[in-house]
Order: C-alpha cells, then structure tokens, then sequence
C-alpha cells in the first residue's frame, strides 16, 4: 500500500470492533481476566490500551519501522529512548543547533544523573569521527533543525556511528514520516511531537517512537511501561485521525511554504530566510536528497535585529497566533529567543545565531493569498 492508503487504514481491523469504522475509544484503567494467571493482551492501560495500539502499528507502517511506542508528550518520547539507551557514565553526542527542550533535557537532567553530552556541529560528517569515544552509545540528530532548519546527512552519520557499535536516533517532527523516512536512510530510531504535523490540529499532547530492532524495542518498551509517561485513549484517537489527512496537510503546508520562503527572501525588511527548499539554502541539495519536500517551517531574521521588531511584527499579524507550538492547520509565529528556546543560556544561543530579532513561522493550509498578505502588512513599515 502507498502512504497514504497506510496512514488511513494500518493499524485498526474493523472486524473485532463491532465493525466500527473508526477505531473505538477504549476509555477504560484495567481489562478483566476470565481467570487467574491467564495470558491477556490488556490488562492495565499504562501497560497497553487497543485503541494506543492502532496508533502505534499506523506509525510503525509510516516510518516503516516494526514497532511504534506512544508517549504522553514529544519529550516523554526523547525521555524515554534516553533512558533506555544510556546510563551513568555513557555518552551522548548531540547535534548542536537543537530544540531548546532536548537541550534542556539532556543538559539539566541527563548530565546531572551522570550522562555526558557532547554537541557537535555536524554540519560535516567528519566531525562525528572526532566526537566519538570509547563511551558514546547514542548520537542524537534533528533533521531539518529547530529553528534554524539546518540539515545534516543522516546516511553518512549513521554509517560513521554503526562503525563505532553507537545508536543513531533522530527528531523527524519537522518532516513528519511523509517527507523523510530516517529509518531507510540509516538511523536506528526516530522520535516525534506527535503534537506537531501528526495531530495536525492543536488539540493533542502526544510522542511517538518507531524503531525496528527487537531489543530497542523491548529497552524503550520497558521505560514506557515501567514510568507510565502514557498517553490517554482520547489523545490517541485524535492522533489517529489527524494522521489520516496527513499527505494531504503536508503537501498543503510545502506549497505555501515555498511560496511565503520566496516572497520573504525578497522582502526588504527580512535579512536573512532560512529555508531548505531555497536554492541559496547550503543544505538545498542534501534536503532534495534526502525529503521529499521541504517542509511546512521557515525562520527570519528581520533586518530590525532587535525583540521590539520581532514583537512588532508578531503583534501586527492577524492570521498568525504568536505561539509555542507548530505544525496545526493554522499559521503560527514563534519567538525563539525567549519560547522555543528560552531555557537555552544566552550565549549558547548566541553561538548558534539564535538572535532577538529572529521568527520561526509555521506556515498553515489557509488560503495563500491570505498569508501573504497577512505578512505583507506586517512587515510594512
């Protein structure tokens, strides 16, 4: 089956549910036993509820993994693969330009409980081969970047790492499974916000895991159940739906995006657009490599490169909520600076040109005509 047909019909068996279409919310703690010691495929929702399940074999048929993992968030997801691949005394590497919440996490949780990171500009490949130690077990990739939407060669670093017997594991909440599939270009596990593109809507608090070795899969399994970070069936079932449209959001969300990225990359009071589907973009030919598309986000850099410009700009948008999350069906704008990457110290943000007067906007499927506009007469002097 083709994508699309997967996203809509994977994962759910109408036969063993009354023949209901849809897959039924289990809204439910615990499942009952016909007796004792009784081997039972449910039997507390912590452990596995049927309607997470179809979630789980929708995302494993998408990013063509073996196994899919829900979580009760983006980070309960990064969490728990951390935990499940490193203890006190192993090293991570982490790509440098990275979400503030993965840098949060591994700075003020993972180093504290005695896991040393490392980031590294993997712009090159090469640089991984400096990186690695005797102690490195996992490399942590975004890919494009956030939010700066910066691309790295998630073939060649998976190769250099499996040299090493490290784990590749990679943020694929920017592509989603319709643009980039890391798993088939080497990686060992993917992670996403199912908040972002796979919810689609707004409305849901949601991670996913794919991975296809069995022992992963048991390692996180273990962490999933055993810390309970969960997701309710509610939360489940509107991931679920949202999935379905998917190919057809995503292919909404490039085309205005490429459109807003060549208007603003010729607008006089934006600097800089950073862009993969831009041909001045120096990751142009890497992302017609390695996506399909390029994706729904653009950041800026106005040429104001102050807070009070890029407040002024927010403020002025009528279309655009200023807000933390991405990838709804509405268009939103983001401060990094101070929301994305707040929790970054600020020189840390200053090495990676994360500057006061930059925008992370996430384009949504409203009429383009509108969009344009929109920021056209914000952007007016």
């Amino acid at each position: 089956m083709k994508f699309s047909t997967r996203a809509i019909h994977v994962g759910y068996d109408n036969a063993g549910h009354n023949r209901s279409v849809m897959p039924p919310l289990y809204q439910t703690s615990v499942f009952a036993y016909d007796h004792v010691g009784e081997a039972m495929p449910y039997v507390y929702a912590r452990s596995g509820n049927p309607t997470r399940s179809a979630l789980e074999d929708c995302l494993a048929s998408l990013e063509e993994a073996r196994y899919g993992l829900a979580f009760s968030s983006g980070m309960a997801a990064i969490d728990a693969v951390l935990r499940a691949c490193l203890k006190p005394g192993d090293e991570v590497v982490a790509l440098a330009d990275l979400y503030g919440g993965a840098y949060r996490l591994l700075t003020q949780v993972m180093e504290p409980a005695g896991i040393k990171v490392r980031f590294v500009d993997l712009s090159n490949p090469h640089q991984l081969e400096s990186a690695i130690t005797p102690a490195t077990r996992l490399l942590w990739l975004e890919s494009p970047t956030n939010p700066l939407l910066g691309l790295v060669d998630i073939t060649a670093l998976s190769a250099i790492a499996h040299r090493h017997s490290v784990k590749v594991a990679v943020d694929n909440t920017f592509a989603t499974p319709y643009l980039q599939r890391p798993l088939a270009l080497g990686a060992d596990i993917v992670v996403h916000s199912a908040t972002k593109y796979l919810g689609g809507h707004s409305d849901v608090l949601l991670g996913l895991v794919a991975v296809s070795d069995d022992k992963l899969y048991q390692d996180i399994r273990f962490v999933q159940n055993a810390a309970g970070a969960v997701p309710g069936p509610q939360d489940c079932f509107l991931t679920l739906r949202g999935i379905k449209t998917l190919a057809l959001r995503m292919d909404r969300h490039c085309d205005n995006a490429e459109r807003v990225a060549d208007f603003l990359s010729r607008h006089a009071a934006v600097a800089k657009v950073f862009y993969p589907g831009l041909p001045a973009h120096p990751d142009h030919e890497l992302a017609k490599r390695q996506m399909k598309r390029y994706g729904g986000i653009i950041s800026i850099k106005l040429r104001d490169d102050s807070r009070e410009a890029a407040n002024r700009f927010a403020q002025r948008l009528q279309l655009f909520a200023l807000a933390e999350s991405l990838g709804g069906v509405e268009s939103l704008v983001n401060h990094s600076y101070t929301m994305s990457h707040g929790s970054m110290p600020a020189q840390r943000k200053a090495e990676l040109g994360i500057v006061e007067g930059g925008l992370r906007l996430s384009i949504g499927i409203e009429d383009i005509e509108d969009i344009l506009a929109d920021l056209e007469q914000a952007l007016r002097e």
